[in-house]
């Protein structure tokens, strides 16, 4: 309860992020690498080569509709 309210207040400090994650991406796209937080479920970007993490992602509303090949 008290947890909850300090973050209302001050709001989420990402301190529990999960594991650097690629998503699987088509040829000739780009696909970058993001850790998210447990808590919130905010993404920020991720460079593998400095292992470190970056600013954060935008969210994006993935359309369901399913293609046709």
């Amino acid at each position: 309860m008290v947890t909850k309210l300090v973050s209302l207040l001050f709001g989420c400090r990402h301190r529990n992020l999960t594991r650097p994650i690629t998503p699987a991406h088509r040829p000739g796209t780009k696909a970058e690498a993001y850790v998210a937080c447990l808590e919130c479920g905010q993404r920020f970007q991720y460079d593998p080569k400095e292992l470190r993490i970056g600013p954060p992602l935008m969210q994006t509303v993935q359309s369901t509709q399913q293609v046709s090949y």
